[in-house]
């Protein structure tokens, strides 16, 4: 489900993120309206960034889990070695995900607004 969600942010830079591709039944070919790209994606922002980065660094200062459990001995969240910096190494892009989400969200907003205003070609 995650891949899902991961392949709409695409959306926000790519040609079908702004007209309906022609195998979309119903809607081939109009423009997709702002407000349902950008809303979803905004929320979707919002959220990824209070679970990846507010729970992470909450659970780091308790020293625990996500789900409140205590950390296993030897984990890589207590280990100073280089088990730790893979473990903060590979997490660095969950941490990143939502705000770059947000960033291209508000990027994607922009540039349709902008479009949206200029008069079409007679």
């Amino acid at each position: 489900m995650s891949e899902v969600f991961a392949f709409t942010a695409i959306g926000l830079i790519a040609r079908w993120g702004e007209v309906f591709p022609r195998w979309v039944p119903f809607l081939r070919g109009r423009r997709v309206p702002t407000e349902v790209a950008v809303i979803p994606a905004a929320v979707g922002a919002t959220v990824l960034t209070l679970l990846f980065t507010v729970l992470f660094i909450a659970s780091e200062i308790r020293g625990t889990t996500i789900r409140g459990d205590d950390l296993p001995a030897g984990s890589p969240g207590q280990a100073m070695s280089w088990e730790a910096a893979w473990f903060y190494l590979c997490y660095a892009p969950l941490l990143l995900w939502g705000p770059l989400l947000a960033v291209l969200t508000v990027a994607y907003g922009k540039r349709r607004r902008a479009a949206e205003k200029v008069p079409a070609a007679a």
